[in-house]
Formats: structure tokens, C-alpha cells, sequence
């Protein structure tokens, strides 16, 4: 039996005209091969863009080119950060009234609680900026840029553990399997940069006083979309790509007489099969070979002068720290890569709230403000769309034992504070407004379908018009459900 025989006749008419298809994308990869190969040494030879845009897209003029998403993985307390509730200090130790709490889905971490008392933040607010937005004593340096800010008050999401939480806020459902938000702007808007990857992860260090969470891929892969556009993953610490150097004895001609070689091979089994995978093996080869230069680059700060090093605070100097991470994602949309995502876990604090949330805002505070005043002066904020958050937000009851100076905070998924700045953003905006107690929402709710609605019109794109086809279905980030941009935030 011949199996080449055998898959010929099996051959539909449909897989006939379908592997066609395919196998023009693979000659048209070999014509391209050569400019790829040739783009280190000449430049100017490559005029066509590695990872173009999809037809059509940007939808309209964006004001942003490029997102940074600082995920604040855990969920931060909203009522001892950014949503000051002043009158709560009458209600210590108090019960919370059952009118406020009806309704509500209640983990099994305080079901069981006799009591739910009202635990008022301990930290002091103050107003700052031209807006005079509120902001905690735990974040005086975030407070410095308060007016390049559009804080929202009002998020809120369907999950309240942190997995299908997370799953949500990434992917716009808490159903695993679906393409998270950075993969959906990668095969959108495709890349500027032709040595860098189109969607960047990093996961810096945390303090190993507090308890994490653990993270989950899918908050950066590609689900049902082409694996090309899955979040690559840099490692935190002085060695963010593993094996990125060539062995003893490997030098990069002889690495790029393998990658060719390995390619003829990839492009016959595409040839012969129609995966489109193996074509993305073999872009993917691609890149990690460009990655070799513009890697090493990219993570060696020496070239940043000293005023900029001192924006970012000693931390900067430490590989992998959170404040390493903001100076890496400024130099990374300097280089025009689409989308950054920073993952920084240890903001669960369901006990002992007080002295790990100030643990967390210690570690991360100076290097959200840095990276703001850093792409602003580098001519960078107005194209640079940010965003902090975390997956949805704290209890105003405490969990477990209350005291004067101690408490704990249960998940929320009822209303959260999330803040944006850059491009397409109004600065000196705060939206939104939760109840005395912020445990509901009395104006302006904004879902995480309308903030990823908002987060994609900032770039261009409309979302009821970003489909892809999986399982039958026209698939978008933002759901089926109706989502909104929000359009008083905007600039």
C-alpha cells in the first residue's frame, strides 16, 4: 500500500481546492523566504510586512497603535485603592444590611461566616491633579500622573473565582478554549515590528510574603485563532528566552542553512497535508532565529540614561522585578510590538489585607507612574494605549476576624476599578459610581464586554466587526451579548 496513493484518493473535492489554497500560501512563503533571510544583513530588501494586518483593518483612523494591559492578577481592593467611601468608618464592625447584600453569589470562603462586618479601608485618600480624583496613600506615586488617567469605578464581570475570572477578563469568556484579547489584536493588526514577536507576556517576580494565584496560558494564547498569534512568554530574571544563544561550535550560518533546510521539509508535509500549522512552524523557526539579535538587545538597558533609570527606582536594576518589567514594555512599544501584557500576581488578600496590599502597592506603585511619565517623554503616551486591572474586586465585608488595624477581603465580582491612559483616552476622568458601601453599581456600569468593546475602538476596530469563524460561529471578543463602547472616557 502506498500511502501517498491512499491520501489521493481519499481526497475530496472540497480538501482538493482547500490544500490548493494552502499550498499557494506555502509558494508564496518561499518567494518570500529569501527577503526574510536576507532583512538582517539589508534592511531596505524587506518591504513587506512579516505579520501584515488583516484587509481592511484598522476599521478607522486609530488613536492607538500599540496597548500595554497591566493585570494585577488576584483583584485588588477597589475600596482601599481608588473608590473612596468616607462614610464607611460609621459603619465599623457593622453588619452589613441585608439590602445591600441581596442577590449576592457568595463564595464558600465566607458562606459560612455568621457575620459579615463592614471593614472601612485604614488607609488615608487624598485628592490629587487638576481632577482631583481620589486616590489611597498606598499609591502616591500613581497619584502623580492621576490627571493622564481615566479611572472607572464601575466594572463588573459574571465569575467570581479567580480562574474562569481571569479566563473572562482575557478572553471575554470564562469558557477555556477561546482566543485572549492580545492574540485578537495580533491577527488584526499584525505587527510593525518584523523581529519582535506582535504580542509580548511578561511575568515579573513577586513578593514571596504574599500568597499567588496561578496563571493560566490561556490568558495569552491563541485559542481558536492561528497559533501565530499566541502571547509569547519572556522569562523573568537575566534570562528571558532559554537556549536563545547558538551551541559551541553552531555559528548563525550554520543555524540559517539548518532553518532552510528544516523549512523544505516543513513546506513539503504542507504540501502534502494542508496544516496550516506547519506554516506557522515554520514562521515561528523564523522569528526565534531574528530573536537571536533583537532579544539580547532589546533586554539590555545600558543605552538608558540615568535620569531614566531614577524614574523607575532601584528596583529597575533587578531582573525580573515589576518595576524591569514597565522600563522592558516601554522599550518594546518603542520598537512598535503590538501588545504587552504584565502579570503580576499576589493581590488575593483574603486575610491580612492591610500589610500584603501594601506589599503589592510598594512593588508595582513606581513603576505604573514611570512607565506613563516615560512614554510621555519619549512621544509615545498619545499612540500607547495602558490599562491596570485586576479580575474583579474586594468585599466590603471581612473576611474572617476584624480588627481595628487587620482585616480581609473575599472576591467581589460586583464592581472593580480599573484605570486607563494614552491613546484614544481622556485624562483626569473618573466614570462610574458604586454605592456608600461599593458593593453595588449606582451609575454608568461598564461590563468587561464594553471596556474590551472600548479597548479595540481605541485601536481601530470595531468590534461587531471582528469575527472569526470556529465551531460554526462567528466568534468576536466581545460576546453575543450587547457591549458598548464607552464613549465619556474617550478623547
Amino acid at each position: 500500500m502506498n500511502p501517498s496513493h491512499e491520501f489521493l484518493n481519499h481526497l475530496t473535492r472540497r480538501q482538493f481546492f482547500s490544500g490548493a489554497g494552502l499550498a499557494m500560501g506555502g509558494l508564496a512563503f518561499n518567494l518570500l523566504a529569501p527577503r526574510l533571510r536576507g532583512a538582517a544583513k539589508h534592511p531596505d530588501a524587506l518591504n513587506a510586512r512579516v505579520h501584515p494586518p488583516l484587509a481592511g483593518f484598522p476599521h478607522f483612523a486609530p488613536k492607538a497603535k500599540r496597548i500595554i494591559y497591566l493585570h494585577m492578577n488576584g483583584g485588588p481592593s477597589q475600596l482601599d485603592t481608588f473608590d473612596y467611601k468616607p462614610k464607611l468608618k460609621e459603619y465599623f464592625d457593622q453588619d452589613l444590611p441585608d439590602s445591600i447584600r441581596q442577590g449576592q453569589r457568595i463564595t464558600t470562603m465566607t458562606s459560612g461566616q455568621a457575620r459579615f462586618p463592614v471593614a472601612p479601608t485604614i488607609f488615608p485618600f487624598a485628592q490629587y491633579g487638576q481632577s482631583g480624583a481620589w486616590v489611597s496613600d498606598l499609591l502616591p506615586w500613581t497619584a502623580k500622573v492621576v490627571d493622564e488617567l481615566a479611572i472607572v469605578r464601575s466594572v463588573h464581570t459574571n465569575a467570581i473565582n479567580h480562574d474562569p475570572a481571569c479566563t473572562f477578563l482575557m478572553t471575554g469568556s470564562e469558557i477555556p478554549g477561546k482566543a485572549s484579547i492580545g492574540s485578537w489584536i495580533s491577527y488584526g493588526l499584525g505587527s510593525e515590528n518584523n523581529d519582535l514577536p506582535a504580542f509580548v507576556v511578561l511575568t515579573p517576580k513577586f513578593s514571596p510574603k504574599v500568597a499567588a494565584q496561578a496563571l493560566f496560558t490561556r490568558m495569552w494564547t491563541s485559542g481558536f485563532l492561528p497559533t501565530s498569534h499566541n502571547g509569547v512568554a519572556l522569562r523573568a530574571g537575566a534570562d528571558p528566552v532559554l537556549f536563545l544563544e547558538n551551541p559551541n561550535g553552531v555559528d548563525a550560518t550554520t543555524r540559517r542553512a539548518m532553518l532552510d533546510s528544516l523549512a523544505k521539509f516543513n513546506q513539503r508535509a504542507h504540501a502534502r497535508h494542508g496544516d496550516p500549522e506547519t506554516m506557522t512552524r515554520i514562521a515561528q523557526y523564523e522569528m526565534a532565529f531574528r530573536m537571536q539579535t533583537s532579544v539580547p538587545e532589546l533586554t539590555d538597558f545600558s543605552n538608558e540614561s540615568p535620569a531614566t533609570l531614577d524614574l523607575y527606582g532601584p528596583d529597575v536594576k533587578v531582573p525580573g522585578s515589576f518595576a524591569a518589567s514597565c522600563l522592558l514594555a516601554r522599550r518594546l512599544a518603542e520598537r512598535n510590538v503590538r501588545v504587552v501584557q504584565i502579570n503580576h500576581r499576589g493581590w488575593d488578600q483574603h486575610g491580612t489585607l492591610p500589610e500584603h496590599l501594601k506589599i503589592q502597592c510598594l512593588d508595582t506603585d513606581r513603576g505604573c507612574y514611570a512607565l506613563i511619565a516615560d512614554l510621555k517623554q519619549h512621544g509615545l503616551l498619545d499612540d500607547t494605549l495602558v490599562i491596570w486591572a485586576g479580575e474583579f474586586g474586594r468585599t466590603v465585608y471581612s473576611q474572617g476576624t476584624l480588627t481595628k488595624t487587620n482585616y480581609g477581603r473575599d472576591h467581589h465580582p460586583r464592581c472593580f476599578t480599573v484605570w486607563l491612559a494614552g491613546g484614544g483616552v481622556k485624562g483626569g476622568v473618573v466614570y462610574g459610581e458604586t454605592d456608600d458601601f461599593s458593593y453595588n453599581i449606582v451609575r454608568d456600569p461598564v461590563s468587561l464586554h464594553d471596556l474590551n468593546a472600548t479597548l479595540l475602538h481605541c485601536l481601530g476596530i470595531d468590534h461587531l466587526k471582528f469575527t472569526y469563524k470556529s465551531q460554526g460561529l462567528d466568534q468576536r471578543l466581545t460576546g453575543v451579548e450587547p457591549a458598548k463602547v464607552v464613549k465619556a472616557i474617550l478623547a
